[in-house]
C-alpha cells in the first residue's frame, strides 16, 4: 500500500525536480514498514545567513498504526542533501518501528500448536 504523500514548500520556490526526488524517497519507505499510512514532508529555507549561504530545513512526518515518527533536519546548504539526510533518518526510525510492530505481533499471537 503506497502511503499518502503531502509535500509543502515554505519560503522556497516549488521545484518539480525536488518534488520528484521527495516522492521517490517517500515511496521507497513503504518497503521498511508494511503499514505506512502517511508521509508529510515540509521543505523550507528559514534563515538566510550571509556567511553560511542558504540553509534548508526538511521535516518528514510519518504515520504508522499507533505511532507518529517525526524527523527534523536543519542547516544543510544543499537542499537535496538535506532531503537525503532526512529520509535516511526516517528510514532508520521506520525500521525500528517495524521491528517493534513485529515484536508486538509475535507476543500477541500464541505459537501454532501451542498448548493452553
Amino acid at each position: 500500500m503506497q502511503p499518502s504523500v503531502q509535500i509543502v514548500f515554505h519560503d522556497l520556490s516549488r521545484s518539480e525536480a525536488l518534488e520528484r526526488k521527495i516522492l521517490e524517497r517517500a515511496n521507497r519507505l513503504e518497503h521498511f514498514h508494511p503499514h505506512l499510512l502517511r508521509c508529510h514532508v515540509t521543505v523550507g529555507q528559514p534563515h538566510r545567513h550571509k556567511q553560511q549561504g542558504n540553509l534548508f530545513h526538511v521535516r518528514v512526518a510519518l504515520r504508522v498504526p499507533g505511532e507518529e515518527i517525526v524527523i527534523d533536519r536543519n542547516e544543510e546548504e544543499d537542499v537535496y542533501a538535506a532531503v537525503n539526510d532526512a529520509f535516511d533518518a526516517a528510514r532508520h526510525r521506520l525500521e525500528e518501528a517495524a521491528s517493534r510492530h513485529r515484536a508486538r505481533n509475535r507476543t500477541a499471537r500464541p505459537a501454532a500448536g501451542a498448548r493452553k
